[in-house]
């Protein structure tokens, strides 16, 4: 009981203080789950992310849910998923009955520009890692810009340019694992 009150604690302190989204909170999993609490690798969490991104919903609730899941099965999903959720629950409801009567203020509308600054920074910051932990070589090189101009540049689906990729990764992969053998 007490692994799993952390699991919720620790998703519940993410998703209060986690604005932008799931990329922004790639830098605080990577400090309490990577680092304190050593429950995943970097690597791990990159893992998460992809296929976070890849499944429908919200990329921070299906890491929630990938990570409970890996400590404590499907009870451990569950904790850490409401645990992510729940903060949102609070500060939507909160802010949707207040909202209206306080959005025209200066000092709101410039808190919300401050608070946009920093969720760049944080996204910034999270494809600087992710470009550390993922492009390691030419082919890496060669496939993020040839998925970046397809994606920025032609109205083609991200999906067909995640298949792709894939299929270029099993293919450079077995290539490397049949050289090393």
């Amino acid at each position: 009981m007490g692994e799993l009150w952390e699991l919720f604690l620790i998703f519940a302190r993410m998703g209060a203080f986690t604005f932008g989204g799931g990329y922004a909170m790639l830098p605080i999993i990577q400090k309490e789950i990577v680092e304190k609490k050593k429950w995943a690798t970097d690597e791990e969490v990159m893992d998460y992310y992809a296929i976070g991104q890849c499944t429908p919903g919200i990329i921070a609730v299906n890491v929630a849910t990938f990570m409970g899941f890996k400590r404590k099965g499907i009870i451990g999903a569950i904790v850490a998923t409401l645990g992510m959720v729940f903060p949102s629950l609070v500060i939507i409801t909160t802010i949707a009955v207040f909202f209206q009567h306080f959005e025209d203020y200066v000092v709101v509308q410039r808190a919300f520009s401050g608070i946009r600054i920093v969720v760049v920074v944080l996204i910034l910051q999270t494809i600087i890692k992710l470009w550390k932990q993922s492009i390691k070589n030419w082919v890496g090189i060669g496939l993020f810009a040839l998925s970046f101009v397809v994606i920025a540049f032609t109205k083609l689906s991200p999906i067909y340019v995640i298949v792709l990729s894939c299929i270029i990764g099993i293919m450079v992969m077995g290539k490397k694992e049949v050289a090393q053998q």
